[in-house]
């Protein structure tokens, strides 16, 4: 691409050339042109000039010219490139800070070498564009299906050649049984599309569990329309998976929709996934039904739901355990991967067997702190008491309902429960201050004497080290490690605190401690139900 003063023409046929054969356009060319000619003009007539050049868009000719900027007398330093006001004067009538005085100068007839260099600095912003160009295409093509033809493997991932540019299909993106060679169609969805140094880097997947989502809105025209929606995905690659859509039409099945005719809606996705069995689920809005559907076709007997702890137990007929679970787990993990819960399945066995333990060890509490016989204590249990202040301080008709309770046996009881716990918390009392605790911990609105002792106990025993609590610090709750969710204890976890409860009592300790303006905490409140109220009504 040799470029001389005398094929001014020349100059505007390249840059069209050039333009059409990387689809970019001719304009950011004749730029590049101009700042290679802008560069040769310097090394000829000094690289401390300021020159410019400007290629007529029309005539091709290029135009070379030096600027010099005016500048305040404190900054001028670069003779060849600025003037101070004064001198400014000899070319300019009234001349003002930030003015240019431009001086033709005659055009550079470019050498081998300056070409050659010119030549790069064109090429250089021609690549820069053309990565530009493709990056704007693929960027909103993320989230969508993409065909393509398989170039090369290396190292086990397969570079896709898609149009304008070249995919990645990484080797941990396919699907397990597949294999390529080149020139073999390939139809992927776009996962990712980065803006890197070398270009852009378009990540494509077989694996995501939206390319099977996108491969229902293509072949199941309801989806598309939006009158059917896949709510949510779960898959095993190239195993099992499970799809979960709901229809806004109440005369259109969602799961026969997206099945089809004799299965051919469904058959043709399997296809595309190499045989991976699919489970179409109708998707509800309660979690217990929703959870039901999910584990098909296993059936539940029973859905506990642990809402805090976003965990659910599910209790199944003995038979019916190893279909729940599935090979290898299989069956249950795409559930809760579907549902987003931790799922505990349990056979009506073992759940018997744990509700039978409850109910001896709620016995036992009561026989020992009421000093009641076990037939007393089994009726209390049995009409619901879990704990003594329930006992206590419950109004007195809910123990009289009992059979064979009069009024001086529920006087008796809550009279022997309070006792009981006033002494535990004299106790708790006394064991909290033997450990330190400060009597701002203890006028604290909300916490009880044995909450204060087990606080003690964990080294918090001030109303500022109180305040410098996390909530999940109190409260307990879940973390997730390498996909695995794990259990955090909370310091008052045992009191059945809630995680809305310890975040209430952490800010009105931190308020009082003049952390935070209570005025600020009201409005962000106010906020957070409007936000709230909006979603509600959307």
């Amino acid at each position: 691409m040799a470029i001389t003063s005398a094929n001014q023409l020349e100059l505007l046929q390249t840059a069209e050339a050039v333009a059409r054969e990387k689809m970019i356009d001719p304009d950011l060319v004749i730029q590049a042109m101009e700042e290679s000619l802008a560069r040769a003009a310097k090394s000829r007539y000094g690289a401390e000039l300021d020159i410019r050049v400007k290629i007529d868009r029309k005539t091709g000719r290029a135009t070379f010219a030096r600027i010099r900027t005016v500048v305040p007398d404190e900054e001028y330093e670069n003779h060849h490139a600025q003037l101070t006001v004064k001198q400014a004067k000899t070319y300019l009538k009234d001349p003002q800070v930030g003015d240019e005085v431009i001086d033709e100068v005659p055009p550079v007839d470019l050498g081998r070498i300056a070409a050659q260099s010119a030549k790069q600095v064109i090429l250089q912003k021609v690549r820069e564009a053309e990565r530009d160009r493709q990056y704007d295409e693929f960027k909103d093509r993320k989230g969508t299906i993409i065909n393509g033809v398989v170039k090369r493997e290396e190292y086990g991932n397969l570079i896709v050649d898609i149009g304008r540019g070249e995919g990645i299909l990484r080797r941990n993106e396919k699907i397990g049984r597949e294999s390529y060679r080149p020139n073999d169609r390939i139809r992927c969805y776009v996962k990712d599309v980065r803006r890197e140094t070398r270009g852009p880097q378009v990540f494509l997947s077989r694996t995501d569990p939206q390319f099977m989502a996108e491969l229902f809105k293509m072949e199941v025209p309801e989806i598309y329309d939006g009158i059917i929606e896949i709510k949510a995905v779960a898959r095993d690659p190239g195993s099992r998976a499970k799809i979960a859509v709901i229809s806004y039409d109440n005369s259109i099945d969602p799961v026969g929709a997206c099945v089809g005719m004799r299965g051919s809606r469904v058959q043709a996705v399997v296809n595309e996934l190499q045989g991976e069995k699919i489970d179409i689920i109708p998707w509800n809005g309660d979690t217990a039904t929703f959870l039901v559907n999910a584990l098909q076709p296993a059936e539940v007997s029973k859905v506990v739901f642990d809402e805090e702890a976003a965990k659910i137990e599910v209790v199944v007929p003995d038979e019916q355990l190893s279909l729940a679970i599935g090979r290898r787990g299989q069956n249950v993990r795409l559930a809760s991967q579907l549902t987003g819960l931790d799922i505990d399945i349990m056979t009506e066995a073992e759940e018997s067997a744990r509700r039978q333990a409850e109910f001896a060890e709620r016995t036992k509490l009561f026989m020992d702190t009421l000093d009641i016989d076990e037939m007393m204590a089994q009726l209390l249990v049995a009409e619901g008491f879990t704990n003594l202040e329930e006992v206590a301080y419950v109004d007195q008709d809910e123990l009289l309902s009992i059979d064979g309770f009069d009024e001086g046996t529920a006087e008796e009881l809550q009279a022997r429960a309070r006792d009981y716990i006033e002494e535990q918390n004299r106790k708790a009392i006394e064991n909290a201050r033997a450990l330190g605790v400060d009597d701002s911990l203890f006028n604290f609105e909300g916490l009880t004497p044995q909450m204060i002792e087990a606080l003690a106990k964990d080294g918090i025993k001030t109303l500022e080290d109180f305040a410098t609590c996390a909530d999940w610090e109190l409260a307990g709750g879940w973390t997730t490690e390498n996909g695995q969710r794990k259990k955090d204890d909370g310091v008052l976890e045992k009191f059945e605190v809630s995680l809305e409860e310890a975040q209430n009592m952490i800010m009105t300790a931190r308020v009082m401690l003049g952390w935070v303006d209570p005025t600020e905490l009201a409005s962000a409140e106010t906020e957070e139900d409007e936000g709230d109220t909006e979603e509600a009504e959307a």
